[in-house]
């Protein structure tokens, strides 16, 4: 197990973990935060409840539950009051880090997992666990910014940039909320599985000049996916009025963008960080009860480092989930 549990504290059998491009930069060192080893990864980790501290009240032995992005905050500021604990300068993330008593967080590359009953969700029984597992992260990260427009009274017009791990989810998130959903792509090779797989009512070639000057001022928000570099400024042309652009993807370098297109047209560049706790059990539950399904391949563990390689060139649709206890963990 990962620490000592405490009254709060739960001791879960993992069964299922996603996993995602942070998975494969923090074991490479490739994030800013520097990677310390010994490390155990991954962060979309699904288990069964097998022990439960003293004072754990929400959930019961037998309970399958999920743990997302963190695993740890304050408690006490504004932020994590306001279920923004995510944004919480105190948060602990899922490995790679430091619990409070000292002890390094360790993720779901493990037959057990240690968690706070504050940082796990129930997965609703219509869920199977293995599609519960991508939604975790990468599905909060696209459905915590969207549900700003959820059960709005006009017609939204959506754009979502990148159709990878988070991009489909926010496809299908956005289409599930009632969206009108362009898929903004460099190429045309996406297209027959942006309009048939993930049923768009757009597909928008960002190559096009044609296509993007008669598509500019249409969409009243842009979530950007993409996790590499790539100019802005075109894009942001086919913001309405008061549109907002969301990055969600996390290039290295720099972005850019000229001040004249964001002030005549009063836009938005913004930022949204996973999702809070109470985001992570709102999307579980309106999944499910939506009947909907991820886009999974399950693989057991003596492949993952396949399936990293594969999921580095794109080749996943769209998501790996490992079947950490049916693998042969000895």
């Amino acid at each position: 197990m990962n620490r000592d549990t405490s009254s709060e504290d739960m001791v879960l059998r993992v069964l299922y973990c996603g996993i995602d491009h942070t998975d494969l930069h923090q074991i490479r060192g490739e994030l800013i935060s520097n990677t310390k080893y010994p490390m155990i990864p991954v962060h979309e980790v699904v288990g069964e409840v097998i022990e439960l501290g003293s004072d754990v009240k929400k959930f019961s032995l037998g309970d399958i539950v999920g743990v997302g992005g963190i695993v740890g905050s304050c408690g006490e500021c504004s932020l994590c009051k306001s279920n923004l604990e995510q944004y919480c300068s105190q948060r602990i993330l899922p490995y790679n880090d430091i619990y409070k008593d000292g002890t390094p967080t360790q993720g779901g590359f493990s037959s057990n997992m240690v968690v706070h009953q504050r940082f796990a969700v129930k997965i609703p029984e219509k869920l199977a666990p293995e599609q519960a597992a991508p939604l975790l992260c990468a599905g909060v990260t696209a459905y915590s910014p969207l549900k700003q427009w959820m059960g709005s009274n006009k017609n939204v017009q959506g754009g979502i940039m990148g159709l990878g791990g988070v991009g489909h989810l926010g496809v299908k998130i956005a289409k599930a909320m009632g969206h009108h959903v362009t898929v903004i792509s460099s190429s045309n090779k996406k297209r027959k599985e942006a309009m048939e797989d993930l049923n768009a009512d757009v597909f928008l070639v960002s190559t096009d000049e044609d296509e993007m000057r008669k598509a500019a001022n249409s969409l009243d928000y842009i979530l950007d996916t993409v996790p590499v570099f790539h100019p802005l400024q075109s894009y942001l042309s086919l913001l309405k009025t008061q549109g907002k652009f969301i990055l969600v993807g996390a290039p290295q370098q720099p972005l850019e963008i000229q001040a004249g297109v964001m002030i005549a047209g009063n836009k938005t560049v913004t930022g949204s960080f996973i999702g809070s706790m109470k985001d992570v059990q709102e999307l579980l539950d309106f999944w499910a009860g939506k009947g909907m399904t991820t886009m999974i391949e399950v693989v057991k563990m003596s492949y993952v480092n396949k399936a990293f390689e594969r999921m580095e060139k794109n080749d996943v649709r769209y998501r790996f989930v490992l079947d950490v206890a049916g693998s042969n963990l000895e």
